[in-house]
């Protein structure tokens, strides 16, 4: 169904619209109706359950706004821009790649600044709103600045990402769950990013909800023990090279096979990619409307040794991204590390244990307090460098300089000890799946709905439907609606959400709750009145078949679990 047609479903049964409409509305920013916030409840449970506990890893729920220091460490500051262009008549802005490829253009991300220049000044490429010129491409930070508290140098950030929250929480995770390792930890959570000009609905917003998973692994030990169970899943795979080569269509190849030819790095970025396969068919989307785009290197992120963007192709947009597979090595640990001055390792037992020397180093605090008058002072900064960086700089320099200082050797107490070393620590290297959650909604939306007769049809699978069943009275007469009542209420109390209506034609109630994506309609008819059965009516094929009225819940049950209306009934 194409975009629109989604859309317009989305607003009129409540999924999700245009926030702020009273006010002409803001790109960028959704609202997610009654209907909509259940599908994504429900679609991030079922990640929760692929990525999360089936793994036995842990999730947590870090703040949405952190300090300069947080994102200067990462790289994100630094990094975290887009190329915008301005239009010289009307002073539309527009993020200058996004803009390219809208003309047709590909392979705009990652060019330079000049490069995008010459070649908007080659195509001629004007501005969509009113046709004028365009100017030269400069950057745009694309972090939403803020101050946290009353003074105005405390500067934060709102996060483009929930994963720095699972990076700056990572020793004191790690400690909780008892130095389990390797350790995933996930979020789910609002990331926002200031884009420059959010042009495609539930696409590209401005504020949206993400599922992360951050995996620590040992380098030295890279094996995914979850591999063998996907190992011969075919993935549709375009690599770098493929793309250099000017080829559009995937490699349809195992993931084993991707492995062994150094197409993925990461065993364990290999495996969530295959899950995460799994994930978006489970929620309808056909295996050969996914595929894998490697990034080529001035495509990556700061951070990312390798990645790969899963696509499902959309009838508006194309080929888009749902989520991004990152291998961050160390990346983010060694950061903070070096920001923080935090030990963010983790240990590992060595082979065979190891003699090693270790030296020790100790301040000469009567040579200090003989020589400098403001000592208690030098004794004070000097405690806070740890022992590597005073004897680094003893090394190289021959002094440390404190407070104008300059301290050589005599200042300072260097003793050598063996020791039998039994462990070696180490920064953890990272595989992350990252997934948009809005995208995800939005493409199992327009995947799922099709017309059948003229009338729209929300075929979701039954257990992400926001609504599991409708309960309807044939007519409004009391006997049917006492029934009708009945059989509501005990699918409520089984925790099913129910929609229970006795106004208009049967056939128009019908038509309302397969818009909606409602799987299943029970019916409470004249033969119930004769031998307590009910219809069992399909959204999909408009099937109807009798069933027991006490087994209304079990059959709810089954189809939830089966995903199969047909499945339910054999199994009931």
């Amino acid at each position: 169904m194409s975009f629109e047609e989604v859309c317009s479903l989305a607003a009129r049964r409540g999924f999700f619209w245009n926030a702020y409409e009273i006010y002409g509305g803001v790109r960028g920013f959704l609202t997610w109706g009654p209907l909509g916030t259940i599908l994504k409840r429900k679609i991030s449970n079922l990640w929760r359950e692929m990525f999360v506990y089936k793994h036995g890893f842990v999730e947590i729920d870090s703040p949405a706004i952190a300090p300069y220091i947080v994102f200067k460490a990462s790289g994100h500051v630094d990094h975290f821009k887009d190329s915008m262009v301005s239009c010289l008549s009307c002073d539309r802005k527009y993020k200058a790649d996004q803009l390219l490829e809208e003309y047709g253009i590909k392979g705009a991300e990652g060019l330079s600044l000049d490069e995008l220049a010459r070649l908007i000044e080659e195509e001629d490429v004007r501005c969509p709103e009113c046709g004028g010129k365009l100017g030269k491409p400069t950057y745009f930070t694309t972090m939403f600045k803020t101050v946290i508290g009353p003074y105005s140098k405390n500067e934060g950030f709102f996060r483009p990402e929930t994963a720095q929250g699972m990076f700056t929480e990572f020793k004191r995770v790690y400690t909780i769950a008892r130095e389990m390792f390797p350790i995933g930890i996930a979020q789910v959570g609002r990331g926002f990013r200031n884009e420059i000009s959010p042009r495609q609905g539930p696409i590209r917003l401005r504020e949206f909800d993400m599922m992360e998973l951050e995996l620590f692994y040992d380098p030295k030990n890279p094996t995914c023990p979850y591999l063998s169970e996907v190992e011969d899943l075919k993935i549709n795979l375009l690599p770098a090279e493929e793309i250099r080569k000017g080829e559009e269509k995937a490699l349809r190849i195992a993931v084993k096979e991707a492995l062994e030819r150094k197409y993925i790095y990461s065993e364990w970025l290999a495996y969530f990619m295959a899950l995460a396969q799994i994930f978006i068919s489970k929620l309808g989307i056909p295996v050969d409307r996914q595929r894998f785009r490697e990034k080529l290197p001035e495509e990556r992120a700061h951070y990312a040794r390798q990645t790969f963007d899963q696509e499902v192709l959309l009838s508006r947009w194309g080929w888009i991204e749902v989520s991004g597979h990152a291998d961050r090595t160390d990346y983010d640990l060694s950061s903070h590390m070096r920001e923080s001055r935090e030990d963010l390792t983790v240990k590992r037992r060595l082979a065979k244990p190891i003699i090693v020397e270790k030296k020790l180093v100790k301040p000469n605090v009567k040579e200090i307090k003989r020589s400098f008058k403001d000592a208690s002072n030098v004794l004070r900064e000097l405690s806070k460098r740890s022992v590597d960086e005073i004897l680094k700089e003893l090394e190289e320099k021959g002094y440390i300089e404190v407070l104008n200082h300059k301290l050589d050797s005599k200042f300072f107490e260097v003793e050598v000890k063996k020791e039998k070393k039994i462990f070696e620590s180490f920064v953890p290297y990272v595989a992350e799946p990252s997934f948009g959650l809005d995208r995800v909604c939005y493409s199992t939306l327009e995947y799922a709905l099709r017309k059948k007769d003229e009338r729209l049809i929300l075929s979701l699978p039954p257990y992400i439907a926001p609504i599991e069943a409708a309960v309807f009275p044939i007519v409004a007469k009391q006997e049917f609606i006492e029934i009708a009542s009945a059989i509501r209420d005990a699918l409520i109390n089984e925790g099913y959400k129910v929609i229970f209506e006795t106004k208009e034609s049967i056939g128009k109630r019908y038509a309302r709750v397969d818009e909606i994506g409602v799987p299943v309609a029970f019916t409470v008819d004249g033969k119930t009145l004769e031998d307590k059965t009910v219809t069992a009516r399909d959204r999909d094929s408009w099937r109807q078949f009798r069933i027991k009225m006490e087994r209304c819940a079990d059959f709810v049950k089954l189809l939830i679990k089966t995903g199969s209306f047909d499945e339910a009934l054999r199994k009931l």
